[in-house]
């Protein structure tokens, strides 16, 4: 047995990752399924391999899916983070900005009392 602790979190996220691909699979053989049906000219072996083939394009594509969602995900992170720092800047610099003039018209009301 291995001594390293359990991570749990990457644990649950392999889980819900053999969970979500099972999960394609029977949609992708359903849909293989209703697909061939149309094809009553198809024998039972012939029927099946159509279905076979079908199901596996069904799970590259979902799985090219997720990819570029993740991608698209991460571009979108970026942006929002750059945006976020930018606004953050100004309302720092806006802050200040504000201070140095109140204090400013501190001082000179002071000295001109």
């Amino acid at each position: 047995m291995d001594e390293r602790p359990v991570d749990a979190g990457a644990l649950i996220h392999e889980l819900e990752g053999h969970l979500l691909i099972e999960a394609t699979r029977g949609e992708g053989r359903a849909e293989a399924s209703r697909f061939t049906r149309q094809f009553e000219w198809l024998t039972d072996s012939q029927r099946a391999e159509v279905e076979e083939r079908f199901a596996e394009e069904y799970v590259s594509l979902a799985r090219l899916s997720w990819r570029r969602t993740v991608q698209r995900g991460a571009e979108l992170r970026g942006e929002y983070e750059e945006a976020y720092r930018v606004l953050r800047r100004r309302l720092v610099a806006g802050w200040v900005f504000g201070m140095v003039c109140l204090t400013a018209v501190a001082v000179l009301a002071v000295s001109c009392v």
